[in-house]
């Protein structure tokens, strides 16, 4: 059962729902301004460094708690279904996980939909993991990757595509409540709809439409959950069950696992999409150790 803190959060979700229900629905620039997945936004602690940089020609933010070892980095993708989100969604999120392994964390600002769709994201974090090899002279045994929620997917995105590339792959990969499926079949898109407390299957699909802009959503690199898993490096997996998108993660790890992946699948019961970013909260603490220990152990 969730924490009284995540009981709390879920209800104040619900009731972000019903008061936006039958209001007009704000402008993209307004939702992007909002975009607060953890309700509200929070932000980067004032003891990490934060920088800006171009990677690979992507905007993009050095994140650098006390004590982080500057030569391993973990390469955060943020989430927001590939039109949202930012260092201001999800800062804090990449900055608590950098801290948890010590490492540096760069946050890129990928292009998004619907004015940049399809290939345009995968591209830039294929840039921006490029960037830190050859200019950061970085080795790829030093290297993680870790997102939420589209950034998961992302995450899973550049795995694979590297692999078919024929280039050395990151040490291991952080996927909470990845989206790895964009033709919305899993089966708790109806199967969670009342437990749900951040979408709606017509909010999903729509993001979905705008990123895919007419892209077959069986392609690979768009949805990897349709790519062969097959050489990926060892991936932690963590999802909740109210969420609409737990079959994509149930599914992503039962498929890496068959591909001989070293799998760890973390459900939490009754926790939402993207759990690990609500802070304060035990589950959200929890979540944060975890990857912590498993990118310690991972990362040379």
């Amino acid at each position: 059962m969730p924490s009284q803190a995540m009981q709390d959060l879920i209800s104040a979700l619900r009731d972000g729902q019903k008061a936006s229900a039958g209001q007009a629905p704000p402008t993209l620039e307004q939702r992007r301004a909002t975009f607060a997945p953890a309700g509200s936004p929070h932000p980067v602690p004032d003891d990490v460094l934060v920088s800006e940089v171009t990677a690979g020609g992507v905007p993009a933010h050095w994140l650098a708690a006390p004590g982080t070892d500057a030569g391993r980095v973990l390469l955060f993708l943020h989430g927001g279904g590939f039109a949202l989100g930012s260092l201001r969604s999800d800062g804090e999120l990449a900055a608590r996980l950098g801290r948890a392994a010590g490492m540096r964390v760069l946050l890129i600002e990928y292009r998004l939909a619907p004015e940049h769709p399809f290939p345009a994201a995968i591209d830039d974090v294929l840039a921006a993991w490029r960037w830190l090899r050859a200019e950061q002279d970085l080795d790829a045994g030093s290297l993680a990757v870790a997102g939420d929620s589209a950034g998961g997917g992302l995450a899973t995105a550049l795995l694979v595509a590297l692999r078919d590339a024929g280039e050395p792959l990151p040490a291991a990969a952080v996927l909470m409540s990845p989206t790895v499926d964009l033709t919305s079949s899993g089966a708790s898109m109806t199967e969670r709809v009342d437990q749900d407390p951040f979408s709606t299957p017509a909010m999903l699909r729509g993001f979905a439409a705008d990123y895919l802009a007419g892209a077959d959503p069986e392609t690979p690199l768009a949805s990897p959950l349709f790519a062969s898993l097959a050489g990926l490096p060892p991936l932690l997996i963590q999802a909740g069950t109210a969420d609409l998108l737990l079959s994509d993660s149930e599914r992503l790890a039962a498929a890496a696992s068959r591909a001989g992946v070293d799998v760890t699948l973390e459900i939490g019961e009754g926790l939402p999409h993207a759990y690990p970013i609500m802070l304060g909260t035990p589950e959200a603490a929890e979540a944060t150790e975890q990857t912590g220990k498993f990118l310690r152990a991972r990362v040379r």
